[in-house]
């Protein structure tokens, strides 16, 4: 069966989603699709009344079903029926996540969503495995290390990767006993709100889940001042997860965990095996045309190899399929809208100004929707605005390097540190780099995320605090109490 669909013809989630049923709300932000442009819908705007309301919905969810008191392989069981029912509801996430986002619907069913359910999985699996700790004290005492959930959290979700980033809130929080509540880009909410359905129809109790749409200044806001909610996690661009920083110390302080922008580079030395290295810095640059945070946006290379890994990247730039993502057929992404196309160009136009060069691309595609070429700037001087900002596009700059000092220090960013990546033969200097790159992720030879749920993604420097996936993610929604008993 074809993947591809019609847009117009899709039933979307209308609503909020609030203890376990959709809420009617009135559209108020004018929705477009990237793909071509078409306005379709209007996203309703929750307030703070609304997110009250979900708040209130969460609490009496933990309340009534005992969910943080269950047995803990009883949350285990629960959150596996939730990843197997979105197994099989695939379909029909992928096109309700394709519809209004960046991602082919052709790359969503064994990629995003296959991966999502398995993140859900991985972190059920810890709700039996990881508890407190019994700790050396004096023989006369007894001294423990008791962990126990923060209660509601409230968790903001980009446009990017809506079903991805959804499932790495939600599965964490809610197999270390809490209940969420969700807010997702007013840009892409549906595969989220289906996703919470769902979880109602696997078992899972109503109101565990409550996804609000909105803006960040309204709902946002509202979800991080809430004096209800125990804990914040967010993934999105620094600026917003500082505005998310004041509003939680002008309103009281609580625990967050910011996943937040990056401006990646990718070192490639003389030694590197050049078809590899070609093919992982295309991918680094193209997969969801640019719009991820580690995007690999900065070649530095060895000046001896630089001309014949361009074209290489080159040669992958040029092989793209772009076309609409409700079209199975489709590998290269839009961007998410016109002001974000416009914005990419205007950057990559003014380092033509100041001399660089457009080795490739450098404009947008002549087609219906959002679509920018792949582009390939060298010629950037270390203090481009192609270099320094977060473009958020396809676009790579091309710097080059003699000795691996001078790679290092091109490498290094003032603002973000979010991920590298590393190309070389040589054990000892992959080894060497990777101690001295200020990164929270590093990959060697390779450029892209794994299923090895286990490691933590998270940044260093302005890219965020605390860590998406892994075990750091359970604990951060688990709080601690140190317990000393005189025997």
């Amino acid at each position: 069966m074809s993947l591809s669909f019609d847009p117009d013809a899709l039933a979307l989630p209308q609503g909020h989603f609030i203890g376990g049923r959709f809420i009617p709300a009135a559209g108020v932000l004018p929705m477009h699709r990237p793909s071509d442009g078409a306005a379709y819908v209007d996203c309703p705007v929750a307030d703070a009344d609304v997110v009250d309301q979900a708040v209130s919905a969460a609490k009496h969810a933990l309340k009534d079903s005992g969910w943080a008191g269950l047995r803990p392989r009883e949350r285990t069981r629960a959150l596996h029926r939730w990843a197997d029912l979105i197994e099989a509801e695939a379909e029909t996430l992928a096109r309700l996540e394709a519809v209004a986002s960046t991602r082919p619907v052709g790359q969503l069913i064994d990629g995003d969503i296959a991966i999502t359910a398995e993140q859900i999985r991985f972190f059920a699996e810890f709700a039996d495995k990881e508890g407190g700790d019994l700790v050396p004290t004096a023989d006369a005492s007894l001294g423990m290390i008791l962990t126990e959930p923060y209660g509601v959290v409230g968790a903001i979700t980009p446009w990017n990767f809506p079903f991805s980033m959804a499932g790495w809130k939600l599965g964490p929080a809610l197999a270390a006993g809490n209940a969420v509540v969700l807010k997702p880009s007013e840009m892409t909410p549906f595969s989220a709100l289906y996703m919470a359905e769902l979880s109602v129809r696997a078992g899972l109790p109503a109101g565990l889940i409550n996804i609000v749409l909105g803006d960040g200044p309204t709902t946002g806001n509202a979800i991080t001042g809430h004096p209800d909610i125990g804990k914040i996690s967010f993934t999105g661009s620094t600026a917003a997860g500082a505005a998310i920083m004041q509003n939680i110390a002008r309103t009281g302080i609580k625990p967050m965990t910011l996943e937040l922008g990056g401006k990646s580079p990718q070192l490639v030395f003389a030694d590197a095996d050049l078809h590899l290295a070609a093919a992982a810095v295309a991918q680094g640059i193209l997969s969801n045309a640019g719009q991820a945070c580690v995007a690999g946006s900065r070649l530095i290379v060895a000046e001896a190899i630089a001309e014949p890994l361009a074209k290489a990247i080159a040669a992958h730039m040029a092989s793209i399929h772009p076309g609409p993502t409700w079209d199975e057929a489709t590998r290269y992404s839009p961007i998410i809208s016109e002001r974000q196309l416009g914005r990419i160009d205007a950057i990559v136009q003014a380092a033509v100004r100041a001399g660089a060069e457009c080795f490739v691309g450098g404009k947008r595609l002549d087609r219906e929707g959002y679509f920018y070429a792949p582009t390939l700037i060298n010629g950037v001087s270390q203090s481009s605005p192609a270099v320094i900002e977060e473009i958020f596009g396809p676009v790579l700059t091309l710097q080059t390097f003699v000795e691996e000092e001078e790679a290092l220090a091109l490498a290094d960013h003032e603002t973000y540190g979010l991920a590298a990546g590393v190309f070389t033969r040589d054990l000892s200097r992959a080894i060497r780099v990777t101690k001295r790159l200020q990164a929270g992720t590093i990959w060697v030879n390779r450029y892209n995320r794994s299923r090895d749920h286990i490691l933590p993604t998270g940044g260093h420097k302005r890219s965020g605090i605390g860590k998406d996936l892994g075990r750091e993610a359970y604990l951060a929604n688990r709080k601690s109490k140190s317990v000393l008993i005189d025997l």
